[in-house]
C-alpha cells in the first residue's frame, strides 16, 4: 500500500511516528493483532493509516476530527454491525426504529433518513469507497474489517454525495498473497449463534483472492403473547463477499468486490409508556389487548411482522501510479430490495397493517487524481457521478376490527348524542378518537350506538351500508424517484515551510430528482368533505361544486359555512374517521415532480506541526445535501400551491394554482412534497498529540445546518419540513494511556450544546431558541484492555472492559399529539450506562477461546417514543436490548 504525505515535512513526520505510535483499541487508535499491524503500513509499523482526506495519511497528521475503530476492537467487543459501533464512538448515535431497515445515523446531533426512502441521510455511509445511499443498504455484518473511520462534521468537499453531517467509512481487508484466514463460532443466550469465516490466498504472483461470510441467528427477546408467544426482535441474517486483487505491475492495483447480504427478521419490539383512553377504551372495547409494562418485552399484535432485506452489488477500484501522480477510479452498481409488513396500531385488535415493497438501484462512479510531489504544493482533483432509481409500492389495510373501533370512538368522540340510532354532534366531546367508555353503557352498547350512527350517516351520504371503514384497504400508493447527480471536487495543499500546511478545497454538486406519486384513498368517507356535504344538503342540492358556491352572495356563503361548522352539522364527528384522504397525483400541471439543486461548498484550513509530537489545525468548511422527497402517503401540496377552506372545504377554498388547475381533491391539506436542501457550516479547532505511552485528540467546533430536513411522526402520519436553522457547539476528546505494553486505557468524551436557532413551523409549534431534544449533553466512552503473557510461547489472556454513557436528556422535544394536548408537561427522558466485557485466551497455535457480555449490567432504557397510532393519549416506544452474552471459539491460520 502506498502512503502519501504532503511535502518533505510529511515524510519526516512519518519517520518519527513510525516507531512511536501507540497501539490502541478505541476511537482514534488501533491495536495490531498478533503483533502485526492492523493495517498495511510502510516498514510494518503500528502507525494508523486513514483515508479521511481521500489520501493515505497517518491519523496523527490528518487535520480532521475522525474516530478510528480497528478491526480487532470490533472483533473483541463483539460488534456485529454499525448499530453496535456507537458503543465505542461517542459522537455517533445509531437508532433503529420499527423495522430492521429503519435506521438513522446521527453525528454531533445531526441525522435523518429513517422510514422514508425519499429522504437521503445527512450522514453518508461508504463501504470500501462506495456510497450506500440508504441505511437499509449499510446494515450488513462487519466482517473482514480493517478499520471504521467516523468523520465528524460536514465532509461535502471530498465526498460527492450527502455528507452534510458527517461520514462513516468502512474499510475492509484486502486479499493477501499468503494463504490464510480464520473461522469463528459464537453461541450465547437467546440461542444466539454467529458464524463467520474468511479465506485469502494467491492465484498467481500478481493476483490474490479472498472470500468471507457471516451467518447470524438469535431468538427474539420479545414475544407476541396473543400469537402463541411468537418471537420478535430476533436476528436472522447472512452475508457473503468475494475479493480479487490484481496487480499487473508495481504501479497498477485493481480490486474487484462482489457481495450479497440477506435479512429475514421479525422486528421490532414495541410497548406503551402511557395507555390513553382510546387504547383502554376503544381497543379494549373491540376485544383488543395491548402492552402496559414497557420493559416486560410483551407484545400484542394481530400479525407477526415480517422484514426482508436483500442487498447486493459489485465494485471495482483502480489505483494507477505514474510518477508523482495517482489516478483512482471506483465504479459500483448496487441493488437493494426491502419489504415489510407491520401491525401499525401495535395491539391485538385487527385495525390496520402497513406493507411496503421497495427497490433501489444505484450506479456510482468516482474518479480522482492525487499528487505526491516533494515540493510545497500538492493537490487532489476528482469527479463523482451518481445515478439512482427508487420504486415503492405500499398500502394500509382495513382490519376486521376497524369498523367497530371507529364506531366505539365515534360514539365517545362526539358523533353520538344520547340514544342509539340518533345522530347529533356534541362539540364538548369532540376530541379526536377519544375512545372513552360512555358512563352507563357497556362496550357492546357503545359499539352498537356508534354503528347505528355510522349506518345513519351512510344513508344520509348515500353510501352503501357498512362501507365506511368496511373495505379491504385504506390506501394504496405507488412512488418512483430518479436521481442523477454529479460533482467535481478538489483540494490544494500549500506548505511554504516544513510543518505549516494551508489547504483550500471545493466541491460543486449538481443534483436532479424526478419523482412520481400516485395515492389512492380507498375508504369512501375519505372522498367526502363534511363541510361541503352539509352545504349540498342545506341547499337542497342547488350547490354541488365550488363554482356554484363561489357564485352565491358573500353573506350566504358565510351563513352556510358558519352552520356547517356548528352543531347544526351532524357530520362533523365523521372527520375524525377520515384517516387517509386523497391527494393529486404527481406530476401534474401545477407540480412538476422534480427538484433541481446545485451548490458550491468549500474548505479552508491551516495545520501546523508544533513539534514532532503535537499538531494543531483550524478550519472552516461548508456542507450540502440536496432536496429530499416525501415518498409517503403524507405527501401533500406546498402552501404556495394550495390553500384549503375551513375544515378542508374545497367549496370555500380560495383561488390557488391547485384550485385553478382543477386538481383539488376532497379534504386536501397542505404539507410537503419535498424538503429543500441542507446547507452546513462548521468552524473547528483541533489538536493531535502523541507521546510514548500517551496520546490525545481534541476538537472544538461550532456547527450549523440551515434548512435541516426534519421528519416527524404526528400520530396519523409523517411531516417532512425544513427547520430554519439548527446549530451545535461542543468539543470531542479522545485519549489513550499505555503504562506498559500489557495495559491500555482509553477515554473519549463528546460535549454537545444543540439549539434550534429558528424553527417556527414545527409540528410542535415554534421551537426557536429551544435545545434540540434527543441529543445528550455528554457522551463518554472508556475502556481498559489488559494482555497477560502466559509463558514464552506467545499464549496470551486478553481482557477488555468498556463503558459507554450518555447523560440524561429528553428523548425529543415532545410529541405532536400527546404533548401538545398537555402543554409539554410530560416529556420522557433517557440515560444510557452500558458495560461490555470480554476475555480471550489466545494460544500460540492460532486457537482462541473466549467469553463476552454486552450490556453486562442489563441496563434498560427508552430508545425513542411516539404518539400511539390513531389512539389519542397513548404513548408508545422502543425499549433497549437486554443483556446478551456468550462464548466464542476462533481459529486463525
Amino acid at each position: 500500500m502506498r502512503s502519501t504525505f504532503t511535502g518533505t515535512a510529511g515524510a519526516y513526520r512519518f519517520t518519527l511516528l513510525a516507531g512511536a505510535a501507540c497501539a490502541l483499541a478505541m476511537p482514534g487508535v488501533a491495536l495490531a493483532q498478533d503483533g502485526e499491524p492492523e493495517v498495511d503500513t510502510p516498514e510494518s509499523s503500528n502507525v494508523i493509516i486513514v483515508t479521511a482526506s481521500k489520501r493515505e495519511q497517518t491519523l496523527q497528521e490528518t487535520p480532521i476530527a475522525v474516530s478510528v475503530t480497528s478491526g480487532e476492537t470490533i472483533e473483541r467487543a463483539q460488534i456485529r454491525d454499525v448499530l453496535d459501533l456507537q458503543s465505542v464512538v461517542p459522537s455517533l448515535r445509531v437508532s433503529q426504529l420499527q423495522t430492521s431497515s429503519a435506521t438513522t445515523f446521527i453525528i454531533r446531533g445531526f441525522g435523518n433518513g429513517d422510514n422514508n426512502f425519499g429522504i437521503e441521510p445527512s450522514v453518508g455511509v461508504f463501504i470500501d469507497g462506495v456510497f450506500r445511499s440508504r441505511s437499509a443498504s449499510a446494515l450488513s455484518d462487519l466482517n473482514m474489517v480493517q478499520r471504521v473511520e467516523v468523520l465528524n462534521g460536514p465532509q461535502s468537499t471530498l465526498f460527492g454525495k450527502n455528507a452534510s453531517a458527517g461520514v462513516i467509512s468502512v474499510v475492509t481487508k484486502e486479499p493477501q498473497y499468503e494463504f490464510g484466514g480464520q473461522v469463528e463460532a459464537v453461541y450465547g443466550n437467546y440461542n444466539q449463534m454467529f458464524l463467520r469465516g474468511e479465506l485469502t490466498g494467491p492465484i498467481s504472483e500478481n493476483i490474490a483472492w479472498s472470500l468471507d461470510g457471516t451467518y447470524q441467528q438469535r431468538d427474539g427477546f420479545g414475544r407476541i403473547v396473543n400469537l402463541d408467544n411468537a418471537e420478535i426482535n430476533n436476528r436472522d441474517r447472512w452475508a457473503v463477499r468475494g475479493n480479487l486483487l490484481i496487480e499487473p505491475s508495481a504501479d497498477i492495483k485493481i480490486r474487484l468486490i462482489g457481495d450479497y447480504g440477506k435479512i429475514n427478521e421479525v422486528c421490532c419490539q414495541t410497548s406503551n409508556l402511557v395507555v390513553g383512553p382510546s387504547t383502554s377504551g376503544a381497543i379494549a372495547g373491540v376485544g383488543g389487548q395491548f402492552p402496559s409494562d414497557f420493559f416486560s418485552f410483551d407484545n400484542f399484535l394481530n400479525v407477526v411482522p415480517v422484514n426482508t432485506n436483500e442487498n447486493y452489488g459489485f465494485s471495482g477500484q483502480l489505483d494507477w501510479n505514474f510518477g508523482n501522480l495517482t489516478l483512482t477510479s471506483i465504479t459500483a452498481y448496487r441493488e437493494l430490495r426491502n419489504a415489510f409488513n407491520q401491525d401499525i396500531d401495535f395491539t391485538s385488535a385487527d385495525l390496520s397493517v402497513e406493507t411496503r415493497d421497495q427497490g433501489v438501484d444505484t450506479f456510482t462512479q468516482e474518479l480522482r487524481l492525487t499528487s505526491d510531489f516533494d515540493g510545497p504544493i500538492n493537490f487532489l482533483l476528482g469527479g463523482y457521478y451518481f445515478d439512482e432509481s427508487i420504486r415503492q409500492d405500499s398500502s394500509l389495510t382495513v382490519g376486521d376490527d376497524f369498523r367497530e373501533f371507529a364506531a366505539f370512538s365515534a360514539a365517545s368522540g362526539g358523533f353520538y348524542n344520547s340514544a342509539p340510532g340518533s345522530v347529533g354532534f356534541n362539540p364538548a366531546r369532540s376530541t379526536l378518537l377519544a375512545g372513552s367508555l360512555i358512563p352507563g353503557l357497556t362496550a357492546a352498547q357503545q359499539i352498537a350506538a356508534g354503528e347505528a350512527s355510522l349506518r345513519q350517516a351512510e344513508a344520509g351520504l348515500r353510501l352503501p351500508v357498512g362501507s365506511i371503514l368496511g373495505g379491504d384497504f385504506l390506501t394504496r400508493e405507488r412512488f418512483a424517484l430518479d436521481n442523477k447527480s454529479w460533482s467535481i471536487f478538489g483540494t490544494v495543499d500549500f506548505e511554504p515551510v516544513d510543518g505549516l500546511v494551508f489547504t483550500a478545497g471545493f466541491n460543486y454538486t449538481d443534483d436532479k430528482k424526478d419523482f412520481e406519486i400516485e395515492l389512492d384513498a380507498l375508504d369512501p368517507l375519505a372522498q367526502i368533505n363534511v363541510v361541503d356535504a352539509f352545504i349540498v344538503g342545506a341547499t337542497g342540492g342547488a350547490v354541488t361544486n365550488r363554482a356554484q358556491f363561489q357564485a352565491l352572495p358573500t353573506l350566504n356563503q358565510q351563513a352556510l359555512l358558519a352552520a356547517a361548522q356548528s352543531s347544526a352539522n351532524p357530520l362533523l364527528g365523521l372527520a375524525a374517521l377520515q384517516f387517509q384522504t386523497p391527494s393529486p397525483d404527481v406530476p401534474n400541471s401545477v407540480e412538476p415532480g422534480q427538484t433541481r439543486d446545485d451548490q458550491l461548498t468549500y474548505l479552508l484550513r491551516v495545520a501546523y506541526q508544533v513539534s514532532n509530537e503535537v499538531n494543531l489545525y483550524a478550519s472552516y468548511s461548508t456542507g450540502f445535501k440536496a432536496s429530499s422527497i416525501n415518498l409517503s402517503r403524507d405527501s401533500r401540496p406546498l402552501v404556495s400551491d394550495y390553500t384549503p377552506g375551513p375544515r378542508g372545504s374545497t367549496f370555500a377554498a380560495p383561488a390557488s394554482p391547485i384550485i385553478n388547475g382543477g386538481l383539488a381533491t376532497p379534504n386536501l391539506t397542505t404539507g410537503t412534497r419535498f424538503a429543500g436542501p441542507e446547507k452546513a457550516k462548521v468552524y473547528e479547532l483541533g489538536m493531535k498529540a502523541q507521546w510514548e505511552g500517551f496520546g490525545f485528540n481534541l476538537a472544538l467546533f461550532d456547527q450549523t445546518i440551515e434548512g435541516f430536513q426534519s421528519f416527524a411522526f404526528t400520530g396519523l402520519g409523517f411531516a417532512l419540513q425544513n427547520a430554519g436553522q439548527q446549530s451545535v457547539r461542543g468539543f470531542e476528546f479522545d485519549s489513550t494511556i499505555q503504562p506498559d505494553d500489557s495495559l491500555t486505557f482509553t477515554f473519549a468524551a463528546t460535549y454537545l450544546d444543540p439549539v434550534f436557532d429558528s424553527f417556527p413551523g414545527s409540528v410542535l409549534g415554534d421551537l426557536s431558541g429551544q435545545r434540540v431534544g434527543g441529543i445528550p449533553e455528554w457522551s463518554l466512552r472508556t475502556s481498559a484492555t489488559h494482555t497477560l503473557e502466559l509463558g514464552d510461547a506467545g499464549t496470551r489472556l486478553i481482557t477488555r472492559v468498556d463503558y459507554s454513557h450518555e447523560s440524561n436528556t429528553p428523548i425529543n422535544n415532545g410529541l405532536p399529539t400527546f404533548n401538545r394536548q398537555r402543554g409539554n408537561t410530560q416529556i420522557f427522558d433517557r440515560e444510557v450506562n452500558l458495560v461490555n466485557a470480554s476475555m480471550t485466551l489466545a494460544l500460540d497455535n492460532g486457537l482462541e477461546v473466549g467469553a463476552f457480555a454486552r450490556n453486562l449490567l442489563n441496563e434498560l432504557y427508552i430508545l425513542t417514543n411516539f404518539d400511539g397510532v390513531a389512539q389519542g393519549g397513548t404513548v408508545s416506544g422502543y425499549p433497549s436490548q437486554p443483556r446478551t452474552w456468550g462464548g466464542v471459539v476462533r481459529y486463525r491460520f
